[in-house]
């Protein structure tokens, strides 16, 4: 009896430390890959409460790729900055999305108009689309992969500043080309358009002419801030892919 319960000890004790022990939880890793043909600084801004990481910001060449290492129930949005300079000291000033003459982002929200791809880290689901809600500079994308459940793939892949109309163009410092593309309500400051006031509920905010014009060239994409049916995806436990200039091959 005492040898069999020598050779059944070890057996035994393995079994309780594997019961006892949590399995470790890894982080999600959120991949941005720049698909421009010039470089993009990418700007991240945490939502209330949580960490920021790569401290706001940084700087994408054409073609290279960064992972972030995000810990669990994280939300927050990111964004691509483009036409910047900067100094050793990390000051200076981009043509768009720029976040207070920084770098370093530090939590401070891009300058509209942006692109915004914005995720919710969940327990069992997360939440992530990609928004025209601020306007338009760069196409971007969402790309889940290793997650389970609908993990959709979210973005605005086509070039709206070569559709931007007139009333909403922001042009480049030598008027030769569009840069980006304003949201009707950042340009126009009418609740019809914002969403706001008499028009706070999804009954009385309709779709108009401007945001029609966002949906039928991103389908994917919110178009105005009650865009909900047709531009939230969700996956569970998944990674994820953000490219900008996603039309790029």
């Amino acid at each position: 009896m005492a040898a069999l319960l020598g050779a059944l000890l070890p057996l035994v004790l393995s079994t309780v430390f594997l019961i006892q022990v949590p399995a470790k939880v890894s982080a999600t890793t959120i991949t941005l890959v720049n698909k421009c043909n010039h470089p993009v600084w990418p700007g991240i801004q945490p939502s209330a409460g949580q960490p920021i990481l790569a401290r706001g910001g940084f700087k994408l060449p054409p073609n290279k790729a960064y992972s972030l290492s995000v810990p669990a129930l994280w939300s927050g949005r990111l964004w691509g900055r483009h036409g910047c300079s900067f100094d050793a000291s990390g000051r200076g000033r981009c043509a768009t999305g720029d976040c207070g003459g920084s770098l370093f982002c530090n939590g401070i929200g891009g300058t509209p108009p942006a692109t915004l791809a914005e995720i919710t880290l969940g327990n069992e689901q997360d939440f992530y689309d990609v928004s025209l809600v601020d306007g338009y500079n760069l196409a971007i994308s969402i790309t889940p992969f290793k997650g389970t459940g609908k993990c959709s793939y979210a973005g605005c892949v086509s070039d709206l500043n070569m559709m931007c109309p007139v009333g909403l163009q922001v042009r480049s410092h030598d008027n030769r080309r569009v840069v980006a593309c304003k949201s009707a309500c950042f340009a126009f400051n009418s609740p019809r358009y914002c969403c706001t006031g008499s028009f706070g509920s999804p009954q009385a905010c309709k779709p108009t002419a401007y945001s029609k014009i966002f949906k039928t060239a991103c389908p994917k994409a919110y178009s105005y801030a009650y865009d909900d049916p047709t531009s939230i995806a969700t996956c569970s436990r998944g990674n994820y892919l953000v490219t900008f200039c996603p039309h790029r091959r």
